[in-house]
């Protein structure tokens, strides 16, 4: 007879991960040892500096708050689903914060012995529990406790950024593979290559193993030629043993494996052996049209463009490659700078076409500045322009005419990117509009308005310019211009504050209770601000934290969250963990806006799993904190 109780369970669980990594058979058998337990309202589950206990817990029904420190500050809020408690399957230690009942609640105990082998067996549940772990440390990605129980991960946390691209762009292949079988006669395979417009035919025996193919080339060399009748069977004609790899197969060992071979198909199988199923077939052809997407041929392409309508059709490889790279979970970081470099010499081309079309050079140096996300080497997906031009100052009878030079040159760049598939600013902040093209000293007198009489507007318009970086021209003009906004605000601490203010304004990406904020009106009613509630309070912040340290020349959130991880080591670990969160926003941000073709801010929640739920509130927990830090630091008291 049916354990009731246990299926019941097991119904639960199936839904939430990691037991959604697990079989139907698996999850039924641990629920046979599970536990129930319930838990009135404040009732403790565990306490800080407790010893483990021997299960960790999943909330079936209510809520847990997890609180630390003496001020019983809640640290998170376990919900239906969520699992808590796993130090004692992590570390060996007693637990660091203490696990209340914040309803009437009913948990699952799920015992410690009998779920390790699971975890230890299957790399899902594992990378799952490691992460779900770490996420109710102070540091949400802490190194102190990644991967202890299971080992290096040789995932994306350890991937080299040195490695040359051409080694970490994945060969495509073709899944639709043709087969038959040793007995085949080669009249049957040549009808099949035809009728499936195919250049190889891999043989197999029954279990589907492949143990040989056969090409156009055999084809042509052994039976065309008159050695062998076509009723040769396959047997007799195909090449073997199989020249067999495993579908992470890069471009570099495609190549080289055909080169070293002289062969023109490659089989990829389960393992990579010839021992189990075959899973799909590469070709030469799928080499070179991989290798066309490669950055450097990319590049190449992108600097031999006369016109600029010959670059949108690279614009669109490079929309292919970014979605290649998220499909292989090549790291964020990696990604970002790949395709921040594309996205330079695109603009940089563009600015190159539009010179020629000047009648005259430039009367004086220029620097072309990329602001917002590009400026910070995070737009990945095409979005509107955010640009300004910084010339060199000119004697007050030359001001016009310089200026109306680089107006006419800014309005070509700006046409060219819009070709291209960068749309208008909706704000008009371009190089363009005279406010955003502007002589040196200019900048300067506008600057120090914005640091010295602030408002809510100059507060935002210096959190677009300040995440400047140099596009084109003049570093000399760039470096002083730094140099003078950050003199300028060492002499105007008070600005700081509105600074944060600023920063503070961005609203909060989740309720007391964990539950995502929505949109309440407008076109994006019912979805959730992935930009503005989670983005935007971290890039503030890191802005307004490196500006105080003086730091010029990186512009990049994550970079400026390592950089003050070094200047301020008594804060490391919230800092480091900003910088992943934010990656981990922003990998989640492209590959939404690269599945639905749009920027990826709005996310409607219904469309994500449990499992991506739970990842982006991991990132989220460090908000708080990071916004607690620059609230205390720069508040007035502080600052005058």
């Amino acid at each position: 007879m049916k354990n009731t109780i246990s299926h019941r369970v097991a119904d639960f669980l199936k839904n939430f991960p990691p037991f959604t990594f697990l079989n139907q058979k698996d999850i039924e058998l641990l629920s046979e040892q599970i536990s129930i337990i319930y838990k009135e309202k404040d009732s403790v589950i565990f306490a800080e500096n407790e010893e483990t206990h021997s299960s960790f817990y999943v909330v079936h029904k209510g809520a847990i708050a997890l609180r630390k420190g003496s001020k019983n500050e809640i640290i998170d809020m376990c919900d239906e689903g969520d699992i808590f408690g796993l130090r004692p399957l992590i570390a060996n230690e007693n637990y660091k914060m203490e696990a209340r009942a914040y309803e009437e609640t009913i948990l699952y105990a799920v015992p410690i012995t009998i779920f390790r082998p699971y975890a230890l067996q299957n790399e899902s549940v594992g990378n799952f529990l490691i992460q779900s772990f770490a996420s109710n440390t102070q540091n949400p990605y802490s190194q102190s406790h990644r991967g202890k129980l299971y080992g290096d991960n040789p995932g994306e946390d350890n991937f080299n950024p040195d490695a040359k691209l051409f080694d970490i762009h994945p060969a495509k292949y073709s899944k639709k593979i043709v087969t038959c079988s040793a007995i085949t006669t080669a009249k049957e395979i040549a009808e099949k290559m035809i009728k499936k417009n195919v250049g190889a035919v891999l043989v197999v025996e029954e279990n589907k193993l492949p143990i040989g193919i056969i090409t156009d080339k055999d084809l042509r060399n052994k039976i065309v030629t008159g050695e062998y009748p076509i009723t040769t069977p396959a047997s007799v004609i195909m090449t073997s043993p199989v020249i067999t790899y495993s579908k992470k197969l890069t471009i570099t060992q495609a190549q080289m494996a055909m080169m070293k071979s002289n062969i023109s198909h490659i089989c990829l199988t389960k393992d990579g052996t010839p021992n189990t199923k075959a899973i799909g077939i590469i070709s030469k052809q799928d080499v070179m049209v991989s290798l066309g997407n490669n950055p450097s041929v990319l590049i190449k392409a992108i600097k031999r463009a006369k016109k600029v309508k010959e670059i949108k059709p690279v614009r669109v490889s490079i929309m292919q490659l970014l979605q290649g790279y998220i499909d292989q979970k090549i790291p964020i970081e990696l990604t970002s700078k790949i395709i921040t470099e594309l996205n330079d010499a695109c603009i940089q081309q563009v600015i190159a076409i539009s010179l020629k079309k000047m009648l005259t050079p430039p009367p004086v140096k220029f620097a072309w500045l990329a602001m917002g996300s590009q400026g910070r080497s995070e737009q990945l997906l095409q979005t509107d322009q955010d640009n300004a031009l910084v010339y060199e100052d000119v004697a007050e009878e030359l001001k016009e005419k310089t200026k109306n030079y680089f107006l006419e040159l800014a309005t070509h760049v700006n046409k060219g990117l819009l070709e291209i598939g960068y749309d208008y600013c909706p704000a008009e902040m371009m190089a363009s509009n005279p406010k955003w093209c502007l002589s040196l000293e200019e900048w300067k007198n506008l600057v120090h308005k914005w640091i010295t009489d602030t408002g809510k507007d100059e507060v935002l318009l210096s959190f677009i310019f300040f995440d400047y970086s140099l596009s084109y021209g003049d570093s000399e003009i760039v470096n002083n211009l730094s140099d003078f906004i950050l003199d300028d605000i060492k002499a105007n601490p008070v600005f700081y504050i509105h600074l944060v203010s600023g920063a503070l304004q961005s609203p909060s990406p989740t309720g007391f209770f964990r539950g995502f904020l929505l949109e309440q009106d407008g076109a994006n009613k019912d979805t959730f601000d992935l930009k503005r509630r989670a983005l935007m309070p971290l890039s503030d912040a890191a802005r307004v934290l490196i500006l105080s340290h003086s730091v010029k020349s990186i512009s990049n959130t994550p970079e400026r969250f390592e950089k003050l991880a070094e200047l301020e080591p008594h804060n490391r670990e919230l800092y480091l963990a900003c910088s992943h969160s934010y990656r981990t926003l922003l990998r989640f941000r492209t590959k939404q806006g690269l599945l639905h073709n749009d920027s990826g801010q709005y996310i409607a929640l219904g469309d994500l799993t449990k499992l991506e739920k739970i990842k982006l509130k991991s990132a989220f927990k460090t908000i708080k904190e990071i916004q607690e830090i620059i609230s205390i630091r720069f508040n007035s008291s502080n600052i005058l």
